[in-house]
């Protein structure tokens, strides 16, 4: 055996999906076994997989064991004179395990690899190649520096920024997403440490790897997407607890005395700087706009009284302590509006903060009529602060859009317009994808793969991408997979970087298509909303249903089964169905896959009765299937039962 993949999953059965069509790929050809280990997910992965990829060996746990532990229950089984970790949220290219293979096999000092990897609009992840985390390199790392300087060779080590990404290097550490290992190099390093459950155990494998004498190589003679889909997000609190935690962990086992105290006492001090800061930064978010709107509308006043005093009385009309009393209180009453309103919330909605300035309104007109005369300055301030109110926001808010501060965008709902690339066939069966999974999209073409496929609304060939999206401006492009090499995919995504587009990829023979667009965030799915069907309201409303017309049967049989033939199956049907083992309503039999599906009871009937021309057409039977299990409704099961009540004493299929 010369290939052992080993993939651990947890709860991302779409990217894994998309990840194992590419891997199957990249392994024609190399004597390769495939293992996926599931750390007992909880959408569906473990069945998913068992259905869809029956070759593989599929180790399911029934706990979620850490990231290091999952992959040592299959490292023990490989039989691979290479054994290669990858993340389920990566795509590699068709060749990339023959050249890694080949330079494995032409270094032999290399016990360790590692490739180029790029995000999912074609920007270069910096930590394809990193340096060792020594107490000076991660205090560089932890407070900026590095980003300060990110081409010296003193500030730049925890990602060597300074070396080219396009040219193999001797590195200290790989990244876990792809990691290629000689199994005879694990032999002398041992396996990984099962005391780091997720971050820092690819920095301590790697370590022991250079201890034992071998190298680990940066090869970017391939490139691989990582669509870094974790669990846990960059940004988060918990994220900074748990990597430098690891970072500790790794401090205290490989550096001694002095200098395991001093990265420590370093890793530490970040935790708590940047839990302060994390803090910190949520507070001034939540303030930010409730202090600016504050600030808006009180200069507002300062400056439209005296105008109005002008106009209609004479300067000093009004007491002082309109503005330092009465004005407040307004703004206090239109900020709680805009609040009870989700004015605040994210991205950014004019109409819940003209909602909420109204409603401000009309609690201060209400309190107005209630206080004293010596508080009741003027209804037409009132009306007046609440005009400059809507006008000033909203300009605020139209301003921090356009200059795209993070945060404050608006919730314009823009309707993306796509362009799908890939063989006439496979691109409608995208099309109908993006169509059922319900998103504001509009499609503005096909792109053909060559001059003989030029389709319905063909807008050009692959090669003419830069133009296409430019003349049709396009905001993203969706690539079919079954038609298109990983490779080209990848190369044309490293061409484009400079376009602010989006990319997509859509597997064969799958229902989600999946992308990225920020190395900071989760990966981005279209994937059919096949849940409400699932959702427990629907659940109990089926289940009810069900019940209710078992029970109407049962006590109406004496008068019922003259109307059936098959008397003694309606009644069994209606004990089956009363006891929950059958639905009246389920999915069309007969059919080879139902894991795309929600889980549901077998059914008596199904949607394939209103449509008694299309039981033979396995094509249109899925279809209702989708459809029935996507926009479930009892009214449906109703009209199912309504028209094809003499078939209730059907066979149980």
């Amino acid at each position: 055996m010369k290939l052992s993949v080993v993939i651990v999953n947890y709860n991302v059965k779409h990217f894994l999906e998309q990840c194992l069509h590419a891997v199957y790929k990249a392994a024609k050809g190399i004597e390769t076994e495939i293992f996926v280990v599931d750390n007992n997910s909880v959408d569906g992965s473990a069945r998913f997989i068992r259905e869809k990829f029956p070759h593989l060996i599929f180790i399911g746990n029934t706990e979620n064991v850490g990231f290091s532990r999952a992959n040592n229950q299959a490292i023990r089984l490989a039989k691979g004179e290479f054994v290669l970790l990858l993340n389920p949220d990566t795509v590699v290219e068709e060749d990339t395990f023959s050249k890694v293979i080949d330079f494995m096999e032409t270094h032999p000092d290399a016990g360790g690899l590692g490739v180029k990897m790029i995000d999912g609009k074609g920007n270069f992840l910096p930590e394809s190649k990193r340096g060792l985390p020594t107490p000076e390199v991660a205090f560089y790392k932890m407070f900026g520096i590095s980003k300060l300087f990110p081409h010296s060779k003193r500030f730049g080590r925890y990602h060597l920024s300074y070396l080219s990404e396009s040219e193999i290097h001797s590195v200290d550490v790989l990244a876990g997403a792809f990691m290629l290992l000689r199994k005879k190099t694990l032999d002398k390093t041992g396996l990984l440490d099962e005391t780091f459950f997720m971050y820092g155990e690819d920095i301590d494998l790697s370590y022991r790897i250079t201890q034992t004498g071998y190298k680990n190589y940066y090869f970017p003679g391939t490139t691989i997407i990582h669509y870094k889909g974790e669990s846990t997000k960059k940004g988060s609190l918990n994220y900074v607890k748990v990597f430098y935690n690891a970072m500790i962990i790794f401090a205290r086992k490989h550096f001694s005395g002095g200098k395991a105290g001093i990265l420590t006492f370093i890793l530490q001090m970040a935790i708590w700087f940047r839990a302060f800061l994390s803090i910190l930064n949520r507070f001034v978010v939540k303030i930010f706009l409730p202090v600016f709107d504050a600030a808006f509308i009180y200069l507002g006043y300062r400056f439209f009284t005296p105008v109005w005093e002008n106009l209609r009385f004479e300067p000093g009309h009004f007491p002082s302590h309109f503005l330092t009393i009465a004005v407040p209180v307004y703004i206090v009453c239109w900020l709680t509006g805009i609040l009870s309103s989700g004015g605040y919330k994210k991205p950014v909605s004019i109409y819940k903060l003209v909602r909420g300035l109204f409603w401000g309104t009309i609690a201060i007109l209400l309190v107005y009529s209630l206080v004293s005369e010596e508080y009741r300055f003027s209804r037409v301030m009132i009306f007046m602060g609440f005009a400059w109110s809507v006008i000033s926001l909203v300009v605020l808010r139209l301003v921090f859009h356009v200059l795209k501060i993070k945060g404050f965008r608006l919730d314009l709902k823009k309707t993306k317009r796509i362009a799908i690339a890939g063989h006439s066939t496979e691109a409608q069966r995208v099309k109908k994808l993006v169509e059922d999974s319900q998103i504001m999209s509009e499609l503005a073409g096909f792109i053909a793969l060559d001059a003989t496929d030029r389709g319905e609304n063909y807008l050009g060939e692959i090669q003419q991408l830069p133009e296409i999206i430019r003349i049709n401006r396009i905001d993203e492009v969706i690539f079919c997979a079954d038609n298109i090499p990983s490779a080209q995919i990848i190369r044309t995504m490293l061409e484009l970087t400079h376009l602010d587009i989006d990319y997509k990829i859509a597997p064969p023979e799958s229902i989600s298509i999946i992308g990225s667009n920020s190395i900071h965030t989760a990966g981005d799915l279209y994937v059919v909303n096949l849940n409400s069907i699932s959702k427990p309201a629907n659940k109990r409303k089926k289940r009810t249903f069900d019940v209710a017309l078992a029970l109407l049967l049962l006590v109406f049989s004496p008068f019922l089964i003259w109307f059936y033939k098959n008397k003694k199956q309606l009644f069994q049907s209606s004990i089956h169905v009363l006891t929950g083992k059958k639905s009246w309503i389920g999915y069309c039999p007969k059919l080879p896959d139902y894991s795309k599906l929600p889980q549901i009871k077998p059914g008596i009937l199904n949607p394939a009765d209103l449509f008694p021309d299309v039981t033979q057409d396995t094509e249109k039977l899925e279809r209702l299937n989708m459809l029935y299990a996507k926009d479930y409704s009892l009214l449906t099961d109703a009209e199912i039962i309504f028209k094809s009540w003499e078939n209730l004493d059907r066979q149980i299929q």
